[in-house]
């Protein structure tokens, strides 16, 4: 009987200390469109064109150049105009290429002579 008592007054103080949430109904949250919002918009979507076409599948997107034709002609003139443009070591028998390129500076020091 003692048992049971205990037990009960357990049961009755953990039942006074829960307590059911009340339902509210959905919240709306902040910054959310109404209903016909989101209709106006889907009925936008469905008809805008080329709405389910992948990039690019339709041809390369608009070219937008970051340098300007006249710069871009001036690198371009350089570049032919450079002595050791187009050759190799083994453009000729027996040659030594020297490269017009300024040497690259280390952060430690110099670079070393070659890569072998």
């Amino acid at each position: 009987m003692r048992k049971t008592f205990g037990l009960l007054a357990i049961l009755a103080l953990a039942g006074a200390a829960a307590h059911a949430e009340t339902y509210d109904g959905v919240h709306r949250g902040p910054g959310l469109l109404e209903r016909g919002d989101v209709a106006a918009q889907a009925v936008a979507a469905a008809h805008a064109p080329d709405q389910n076409v992948t990039r690019g599948s339709r041809g390369a997107d608009p070219f937008t150049p970051t340098v300007s034709r006249e710069a871009m002609r001036q690198v371009a003139v350089a570049a032919a105009h450079a002595p050791d443009q187009n050759v190799t070591s083994g453009s000729r028998v027996n040659s030594v290429v020297i490269s017009t390129m300024p040497p690259v500076r280390s952060a430690i020091g110099e670079a070393p002579a070659s890569r072998f």
